[in-house]
């Protein structure tokens, strides 16, 4: 069994998203989670920044428009924050291509909008299966 990649990190930062769920339920925007789940990164010790501005590329020359990451954990980890009913192959798109527009190895997708559970998946660049929930 291949070892997963940032499986201590992943599982903190999901706990954290759990914690906030629990808390506030589905039904906010997700403003709303993306500052209560800042809040509880603080609370837990986990280094994180919100709204991080990454910058892309198109034949070597740098691009006016950027990609604004929800949450960048510890620098190496993207979170993609969403507060929708279900989440979606366009969700997950966006996420494949930002991390392949950033090369950052693992993003987590989060919906928060989905009843009566939090909806999480993981997605690995260059991983064969796309996609791995955990």
């Amino acid at each position: 069994m291949p070892d997963i990649v940032y499986a201590e990190e992943s599982y903190a930062i999901i706990g954290a998203c759990f914690n906030v769920y629990n808390d506030k339920g589905c039904g906010f925007l997700e403003p709303v989670y993306q500052e209560c789940l800042g809040i509880e990164f603080e609370h837990l010790g986990i280094p994180s920044d919100a709204e991080v501005e990454l910058r892309l590329k198109y034949r070597g020359r740098q691009l006016k428009h950027f990609y604004k990451a929800d949450f960048l954990y510890h620098g190496k980890i993207l979170v993609e924050l969403k507060a929708v009913r279900e989440l979606t192959g366009e969700h997950r798109a966006q996420l494949l291509n930002y991390l392949n527009a950033t090369g950052f190895e693992l993003g987590l997708l989060v919906n928060f909008g989905q009843y009566p559970d939090l909806q999480h998946e993981r997605m690995v660049l260059n991983d064969v299966r796309a996609t791995d929930e955990f």
